[in-house]
């Protein structure tokens, strides 16, 4: 391998480290080799066997090299072209991922229609089939089939497919149910899982469950006789400390009251979900929830996760950036209302359908068509709040749209510690992105974007904001190790191409 090559591999081998969390010493210890050997890699100056990548890979959960499998590994995007028609806004991952969860509260049959079929759903599948819960995926619209045993088996636990997937953690919630004591592996090393856990804890504790993070173990020791004695009350608003506190309370016998609660879209699927189980739950979009318990589950029961807004997200920014006229259908409306008011204020020019339903009954829909606008700094800086403020993870797509704007627009990503660094990323793109701290960006507009070669960043959304902006730039542009896009979008190269998009993926070996 040439120099040139070797430290990009090791600068990606890095980053994907860093992503995962994991220190030098704790990738050697995986690879059982010597941190010494590991800090050599990254910097470029260790020649690698195609093995030695693919166990990297592997380690990391990072297609950095896979060999006799299918699936892209890199995008060449010739960018510069308009895109026409149509898309459906596909179901929401994060929701996905929680009534995954949830389908262990119920000893009967589970039926998720339209289940985003990415790799994070995938790793918890496998999670669920080595405990003994048979899945399988009934028809080529993705509708999924879960069938509990009548008995767990804890202790078969597929380790590396748990630790391959952040969202282990909410089995937590309805394993308390079935087992008085058990073991969950996840990702990353003691400090983490600690802070990871806590806002966790303060949610079951009350359910009389008892953790301690240990190297890359949760261990759970429940109390069957404890019982909330007054209302939970979060100490964050955050999903899926949310979720795991409905999980807990949906076979609790009695009524439990969850207060600071999130009543984001994917808690909202797991409340109509749990509905559907026989659990009422009072309060379903506010702060505050009630959740009347059913202590045995046992229902053959269908449920119909709603629209991802990310995603609808996402597609309305590619209609921006490369000023193009699509409709966006099925994107859930009120996920999205914050996102689209502030589009308008910068002078977004659309038009929207009227409001129907989802397939779940209660998620309002619309379609959006998009028409090319002059675009203009806000006035304000663009922050993410909690629902019902802009979303989180919306936030990302805001950069990317920003540059393509007049003016000056201030980001700030208060929420997490490093990933508005990534956004500076778009700079070997054309546009002009000043890191201020590592919470807050300035962008100038507009861009006059141009084709590069980049490798991924190891954060999805700003992944893809790279992506969107290679969509724009005029030449070609070619996006290393696209394995986290893949992680949280399905097939998103080949449907923005049905869309006119010229995305071809490519691997190296």
């Amino acid at each position: 391998m040439s120099d040139d090559y070797l430290i990009r591999i090791g600068k990606l081998i890095r980053d994907a480290r860093k992503h995962r969390g994991w220190t030098q010493a704790e990738l050697a210890h995986e690879l059982n080799t010597s941190q010494s050997a590991v800090n050599r890699i990254e910097r470029g100056q260790q020649n690698m066997s195609l093995e030695m990548l693919a166990r990297v890979g592997e380690a990391l959960d990072s297609e950095i090299v896979s060999l006799g499998t299918s699936g892209p590994m890199h995008l060449r995007v010739a960018g510069g072209t308009r895109l026409s028609g149509s898309i459906d806004v596909k179901s929401s991952k994060n929701a996905g991922v929680a009534l995954l969860a949830g389908s262990l509260l119920n000893e009967g049959r589970t039926v998720l229609r339209k289940v985003a079929r990415i790799e994070e759903v995938n790793r918890l599948l496998e999670v669920l089939q080595s405990i003994g819960v048979k899945t399988r995926w009934i028809d080529e619209t993705n509708d999924l089939e879960i069938i509990p045993p009548a008995k767990l088996d804890i202790e078969a636990i597929d380790a590396d497919a748990a630790r391959r997937t952040r969202s282990i953690i909410m089995f937590l919630g309805p394993l308390m149910h079935r087992e008085q004591t058990f073991e969950l592996p996840y990702a990353g090393g003691c400090d983490l899982g600690t802070r990871t856990v806590e806002p966790h804890m303060t949610a079951l504790r009350p359910f009389g469950l008892e953790v301690k993070a240990t190297e890359g173990s949760y261990h759970a020791s429940v109390n069957v006789d404890a019982r909330p004695e007054r209302p939970i009350v979060l100490t964050e608003r955050g999903d899926t400390v949310t979720e795991n506190a409905l999980l807990a309370a949906a076979r609790f016998d009695g009524v439990t009251t969850i207060r600071n609660a999130s009543p984001n879209y994917m808690v909202q699927d797991l409340c109509f979900f749990l509905e559907e189980l026989g659990v009422r739950v009072e309060g379903i979009g506010t702060t505050t929830l009630r959740v009347h318990g059913s202590p045995h589950i046992d229902r053959d029961v269908e449920y119909a996760p709603s629209e991802d807004p990310i995603e609808a997200m996402s597609l309305v920014a590619a209609a921006i950036v490369t000023e193009s006229t699509i409709t966006v259908r099925r994107v859930p409306i009120e996920f999205m209302e914050i996102e689209l008011a502030l589009l308008e204020e910068m002078g977004l020019n659309y038009d929207r359908s009227e409001e129907y339903l989802a397939d779940n009954g209660h998620t309002r829909l619309v379609d959006i068509t998009t028409h090319p606008s002059t675009l203009h700094s806000p006035i304000d800086k663009i922050h993410p709040m909690p629902f019902p403020g802009l979303n989180i993870d919306n936030l990302p797509f805001f950069a990317v749209i920003a540059a393509t704007a007049t003016g000056s627009t201030m980001l700030h990503d208060w929420v997490y510690e490093n990933r508005a660094i990534y956004l500076t990323e778009l700079n070997k793109l054309g546009a002009k992105v000043q890191l201020l701290d590592p919470h807050r960006v300035l962008i100038e507009g507009p861009t006059r974007w141009r084709g590069a070669e980049l490798i991924c960043p190891p954060a999805l959304r700003p992944a893809v904001v790279v992506l969107l902006a290679m969509l724009a730039a005029k030449g070609t542009s070619v996006l290393r190790n696209v394995y986290v896009i893949n992680r949280g979008y399905e097939d998103l190269a080949d449907r923005l191409n049905a869309l006119g998009a010229e995305i071809e993926t490519f691997r190296d070996i």
